[in-house]
Parts: C-alpha cells; structure tokens; sequence
C-alpha cells in the first residue's frame, strides 16, 4: 500500500510531458491509441514547441525499450504518435524532434523483424512528404541510403515477406529522393557513393520484371494498386522520378552506375533489359541533357573495345536505342563525336575480324569463325546505328552528315580523316567502303532535296564516282543506290524496278516537274561526271543482274528529273557509245556483259522514246526491238536476266536491223526540233588525273576507239567500212606518230580544260590572254614615243652641240593614234 502511494506521488512530481505520452500507451497494446490522450498531448505540443524535443527523446527512449523487449504491440502505438506530432507540429522547434524522430526510424529498419522494417519505412515516407520551411544543413541520410538499398536485395525464405521488404526499401529510397532533391543546398543525394547504391537497387528490382512478373503483368499500363505490390513496377516509377531530378552537373553520376551495374551482371549480352532502362532514361531526363547520356555511352564503348563482339555490338544497339530518342531534339556537337567513335569501333573490328581470319586460316579453329562472325554483327550494328542516327536528322544536318561520312570512306588518290589505309590492306579497305557506303545508303534513304546541287555538291560526287569505288561489282551497286536515293525526288524508283522493255511507260504514272535552272546548270558542270561513271559501270566484266538494273534505273531517273532537250541529246549518246562496246568489244567483254549491255541499252532507249514522245523516234526503236524479239531474243532484256539463259555464241555485227542507228535517231529527232549536230560526235568519257593512278585499266586507252569527230560516220560505215594496209600506209603512219600524238594532247587538254574548268577560271584565262594581246599591239606604239626627245618648256627649237631642240606642243594638240585613245 506504501508502494502504490509512493508510485502515485512520484508520478504527481513527473513532468507534464511525459504523463501526456504515458496516458496515450493503453494497458493493452491492442486497444490501439489512446485518442482523448493523444488529442491532449498534440494540443500541448501545438502550444509549446519548445516541448517537442523532450517529447520525442522520451517517446524514441520508450520504443527503444519496448524494441529490445519485443513489445511490438506498444512499438506500433509510439510510431503511430510520432507520427501524429509530425504532422500536426510545423514549427522552427520541429528540427529537434525530427532527429528524435529519424533516430526511432533507425531503430526499426536495424531490427530483424519485417514489420518493424515495414513500419519504419512507412514513418518515413510519411516523413518524406512533409516540406518544411527551412531547410536542415547538418542532417545526413547516409545510414537511410545503405538500410533501404539493402532491404532493396532482401532474399527472405517466405517469398511474400521478400517482396514486403522489397517494395519497402523502394519506397524508402524515393522518400530519401523526394527528401533530398528539391533542396538545392542537399545535394548529398547525388554524390558518387550514394547512387551506386540507390541505381542498382532499382534496376535490381527493375530486372525482376523479366523473369517472375512477365507472366503476370499484362501488357497496359499497370494500376495504383499494381504499384505498390509489384516491386518491378515502383522501383520504374523511382527511377524515373530520380532521372527526372537530375540536373546538369549530377546527370553523369546517376547514369554511370548503370553501366557498372550492366557490366558487372552481364546484361549487355542479351540486351534487351538494357535497351530498355536506356529508353526509361532517355525518355526520363530533360531534353537538354541527352547529349550526357549519349556521351557516357561512347565512353563506356571505347572502355569495353577490346571486350566480346557481343557485348560491343550490345552497347552499340543501346546506342541506337538512345540515338533514336535523342535525335528527335537537339543533342548539339555530340553528332560528330558519334560518328568519329563509331568509325573509330569500325575500324578496330575490321583489324579484329582480318586477324581472327587470319588465325583461323593458320590454325583452322572453329573458335575464331564464331567470333568473326560475331564481329559482323558488331560491323552491322555500327553501320545501322550511323544510318539511323542521319537518317533522322533534318535535311540540313543530313547532308553535312553525308559529306562527313563520305570524307571517311577511303578512295583512292584521296585521304581518309581517320582510318589508316596503309595498315588496313585492301581486303580491310574494301571492307570499310561497304559499310560505309551501306550507312550512305540509309542516311540518303528519303531526303528530297529542292535542287539537286545541294543533294550532289561537288565535295561529295567527286569522292563517290571515284575510280577506286568501282573495282568491286559489290561497290558499284552501293554507289548506283546512294545516286538513286538522292536523284529520285518522286519517289519513281519502285515503278522503274527491274530492267525490262515497257509497252506504255503512261501505265507507270510516273511523276515529274518542270525541271529548274540550278538543275540544269547542275547538268551544265556535273552531268558528263554521272554519263562517265554509267558507261564506265557497263564496261566492268565483273557485272551481274543487278549491276545492269540499277544502271538502267540511273539513266532512267536522269531522264525523268534532270533531262532537257541537251541531257536528252546526251543520253542518247551514251547510249550509242555503250552499243559500241557491245559491237566493236575492244575490251574483250564476256558474252553475258555484251548481251547484257546491248539489252540495257534497249529498255532505255524504249523508254526514253516513249517519254520524249517523238513519233519516228519510237518507231525506229520499236522497229529495232520487235527484229530482236525474232531474229535475236538474247539481246533483250527478258531473255537475257532469265535464269539459265543460252548465251549466243557470236553477235551478228554485220546485221544493222538488230542496232540503233546514229543516223536514224539523228533524222527523227531532226524533224521535231531537237538540236541533232552533237549526235555525230562518238561520246567520249572525261579522263581524270585519278584515273592514272587507278589499278584498272587506264580510260585513256578508250580515247583510241573514237574516230575523227567531224567524219559524222553512220553505223553502216562502222561496220562495212575497211581500210587497205599497204607498207606504204604503215611507213606514213610511223612517220606521222610523233605529230599526231601531239595534236591528239593538245586538243584533249583543250578539251579538258574546257569541260572541267569552271566559267569564272575560263573567263579570267580569256581576259588575260586579250590584255596581252593589246600589249603587244600596243608596244611598237610605245616605242615610238620613247625615241621623240622630251619637249622644251620654251616653246623654241635650237640646235646645241649637233641634237636638236624641238618646240614644246601642248598635249590637246597632240595626235595619238587609234590605239591609244580610250
């Protein structure tokens, strides 16, 4: 009885305080919180804040107590008050409580019980959301960061405590997140050591997405409810939240644990969980910063360069991945740092791929083919993402984009801005100018240009119809194709597939404009480049079907955008010359290319005839079709391209039925106002200085098949006409063969000077040969005053010491002649 009233009075003497937090603890734990108590004890913390920082000492010490004595029932009531005050105090004074506050927390998330963990957690989420009026410098979350991030990884026996603790440690790191990132000042967060534990956290819990829940989570978007029980899915919505939080100067510290997070669970190879948490990024992080993202990525691919083909090739689609998002926007210099490091990787998985060849050839192991194979995949990765990546960019950014890719392709006589030739070897180089001119190909797929100067600048035709790009029938169908994808401005091209004699071209629909003035001029400058480049192509042995068609396609979209009546004159006459090979075969052609070029100039003639839409044009060709139709099948195209097609064993030369004839298509254009005085003269290609450095065969050895330009020979005389060869005729002709090989190099100077000299360098070589001209008529007038003695200024003539002193004249009675008067 002593003891009861003793009790009673030292509880009389406690502070009011902590009789408050006393009567809110009910005798059962059960019972839940005391609320008339804890209405009491929050109107007293209400009005006297000062009390807050004892309140929660004393509460944090009670839960302590209660935690080591496995009260939970009496931990769950302390929290739920804790939580009250929190909410109910906002206050200068709150500061000191939320430490109390924090470090009761921390008691919970240390314990081994998970619903204590879970409990802690929901506090300090509460917490979290609470947004205080100043902000607190000296408070830390270290300890909050590495507790969450642990509870993150929990593999608990029971799978649905896992996932419990899981989901709690998620959400304890996006209250850290939302605690920390809006205050400028509590950058803490973003430091190193911290994201590499809050992102692999989260792509840890991302990842499970694939292995457990891709059987439950439907394709929709997931509800509230899905959220907060899929820990896949709320660890998605974090890391976006994080993302989107990031500002300039921490973007690189919360991307670069996920690479180290790919790396070290090997998630680049497969990489589908990586292409897409590189789409949450891009799609999460503001527009401005895409160029960090993209950035990190080439740096973590030049880190792994000498890793797996595999695991490059997996980076490089991420690349892709992220070039896709970001070229949308505005991603600034990073454009030209993507492709130098792409064709940078280019480059080391050619040598990759040339000496596991190389090996393999030695060692006839099955291990390197495998991996040359996979460095193909690497190469067709590398070429897809430069493609992609140009192809989405505006027009004015693509053609910069196709000039710089096309000054790394290597040609000869031209250097390469970065790759090596002398240690590539020709298989490399050959190697390097396919996947280029393959990227070329999807970077030029869809651009429509208004003029075709600004598709075809110079810096870029001239390295693209290089000699050096034709030595391979494989490059020269990759060059046709870039041509196709910038000359077609109508989209025609699918309407002219396949080499083919049309009936009524009208059937096509095909679409053209009125030509313009650039593009003529643009014909003016350029065009005997692309009529060089085509006879060149029909000339090569090493042709196939295809190389044909896209011959034919080429001459055909020349006609429909670019040609007028002068193109039109042009083309016929490449066409003539390209029958020539087939006839005269100086260059020693297979059956297969004389056939072939024979057909090819068929279907364009066919189809030229029918779009000028000259009435005795047509019929000339349709009258030479319908004769080969009976008499020689094989020189059209449908018979020629069939599959296993009888080759003739001989042309008949002498037949001029089968031929189109110079002088019949001269006739008929005649009659309808074309200019035909061009049409006798042979075409021949322009020679280029690259052409003697080139390995093939020299083009100047065509210039001797052409005949004198003023003959105006027809095809009859071509073929029936013979010369006499006497010793005589042979003795004049080595006689003459210095003088003639000399007039031959000054008119072919002439005439390249002419054709590839610009107008201003011919007018300014022009105006200085007329000064001298005048100079020299000029000098014997000159010399004539120089010998008239200066006059007098007395006006008097005298003789002194035997010269003559003659009277001054003035000079508006001087008489100068013609010459001299302006």
């Amino acid at each position: 009885r002593r003891g009861r009233i003793l009790s009673c009075c030292c509880a009389a003497l406690r502070p009011r305080y902590k009789r408050l937090v006393d009567n809110i603890f009910p005798e059962d734990p059960r019972d839940g919180l005391v609320k008339a108590d804890m209405e009491k004890l929050t109107f007293y913390a209400v009005s006297a804040p000062e009390k807050l920082d004892r309140i929660g000492t004393y509460l944090a010490e009670r839960l302590s107590r209660d935690v080591v004595r496995h009260r939970y029932g009496y931990v769950l009531v302390a929290m739920e008050a804790l939580d009250q005050l929190l909410m109910a105090c906002h206050s200068q004074s709150i500061k000191p409580f939320v430490e109390s506050f924090l470090h009761m927390v921390a008691k919970l998330l240390e314990s081994g019980e998970p619903k204590l963990q879970v409990l802690g957690t929901n506090s300090f989420v509460k917490f979290a959301n609470i947004e205080e009026d100043t902000p607190s410098y000296h408070r830390r979350y270290d300890f909050f960061v590495s507790r969450f991030s642990a509870m993150c990884h929990s593999y608990h026996e029971d799978s649905e405590i896992q996932t419990e603790i899981r989901i709690a440690g998620i959400r304890g790191i996006q209250g850290v997140v939302r605690k920390t990132v809006n205050d400028e000042l509590q950058a803490t967060i973003w430091e190193p050591q911290h994201m590499d534990k809050i992102v692999p956290s989260l792509l840890f819990n991302m990842y499970k997405i694939e292995d457990v829940y891709s059987r439950v989570i439907t394709p929709s978007s997931p509800t509230r409810g899905e959220r907060e029980v899929n820990p896949t899915v709320l660890a998605e919505n974090c890391f976006r939240e994080l993302l989107g939080r990031a500002t300039y100067g921490n973007m690189n510290n919360a991307v670069r644990p996920v690479f180290a997070h790919f790396d070290h669970h090997r998630l680049w190879d497969p990489n589908e969980f990586a292409v897409s948490c590189f789409k949450i990024i891009m799609y999460s992080i503001q527009t401005k910063y895409s160029n960090h993202v993209m950035t990190e990525i080439l740096r973590h691919l030049d880190a792994r360069k000498r890793d797996f083909p595999r695991v490059r090739a997996g980076i490089i689609h991420v690349l892709l991945q992220a070039v896709a998002v970001a070229a949308k926007g505005s991603i600034g210099p990073t454009v030209l740092e993507v492709f130098n490091t792409l064709l940078r990787h280019l480059r080391f998985s050619v040598d990759f791929e040339l000496g596991d060849r190389h090996n393999s050839i030695s060692s006839s192991s099955l291990g390197t083919n495998s991996r040359e194979s996979d460095e193909r995949i690497v190469q067709n990765a590398i070429i897809q993402t430069i493609g992609f990546f140009g192809s989405n960019l505006p027009d004015y950014q693509r053609s910069e984009i196709m000039m710089f890719i096309m000054g790394k392709v290597p040609v000869l006589g031209g250097t390469s801005q970065t790759l090596d030739k002398s240690q590539l070897g020709n298989l490399g180089i050959r190697r390097i100018q396919i996947m280029l001119l393959r990227s070329l190909i999807m970077v030029t797929s869809g651009y429509n240009a208004k003029t075709i100067a600004s598709a075809l600048p110079a810096p870029f035709l001239d390295p693209l119809l290089s000699p050096s790009l034709m030595e391979d029938f494989e490059l020269r169908q990759l060059v046709l194709e870039i041509l196709h994808n910038l000359i077609d401005r109508h989209d025609n091209r699918a309407k002219l597939r396949g080499i083919r004699i049309i009936p009524d071209v009208s059937d096509l629909k095909i679409k053209r404009d009125k030509i313009l003035r650039q593009d003529v001029a643009f014909m003016k400058k350029h065009g005997q480049q692309l009529y060089r480049h085509i006879y060149l192509g029909c000339k090569e042995e090493d042709n196939v079907q295809k190389n044909f068609e896209l011959l034919y396609t080429t001459l055909a979209l020349i006609t429909i955008e670019l040609a007028n009546e002068e193109v039109v004159i042009d083309l016929i006459r490449v066409a003539i010359a390209l029958q020539d090979i087939a006839i005269l075969n100086e260059d020693n052609l297979p059956m297969f290319n004389r056939c072939g070029v024979l057909a090819l100039v068929a279907a364009y003639l066919n189809f030229l005839s029918q779009m000028i839409a000259v009435p005795a044009f047509c019929q000339h060709i349709i009258r030479v079709i319908e004769t080969r139709s009976m008499e020689a099948p094989d020189l059209l195209p449908e018979i020629i391209f069939r599959d296993r097609c009888t080759l003739p064993k001989s042309l008949e030369t002498d037949e001029n039925n089968l031929f189109f004839l110079p002088n019949k298509i001269a006739e008929s254009l005649g009659g309808s106002g074309y200019c035909v005085d061009r049409l006798s003269v042979p075409y021949v290609p322009l020679v280029t200085d690259e052409d003697r450095l080139s390995r093939r065969k020299s083009i100047v050895d065509t210039l001797s098949i052409q005949v004198d330009i003023m003959s105006g020979s027809s095809m009859e005389e071509k073929v029936n006409n013979t010369e006499e060869i006497t010793f005589e005729a042979l003795k004049n002709a080595i006689e003459n063969t210095g003088l003639e090989e000399q007039e031959k190099e000054k008119r072919r100077l002439v005439l390249e000077r002419f054709q590839k000299a610009s107008f201003e360098e011919i007018a300014a070589q022009c105006e200085t040969r007329h000064v001298i001209n005048v100079l020299n008529h000029a000098h014997p007038v000159f010399l004539l005053f120089s010998y008239r003695p200066p006059p007098s200024p007395s006006g008097t003539a005298a003789v002194n010491a035997g010269h003559g002193h003659y009277r001054s004249i003035p000079v508006y009675e001087m008489k100068f002649p013609d010459l001299c008067v302006y």
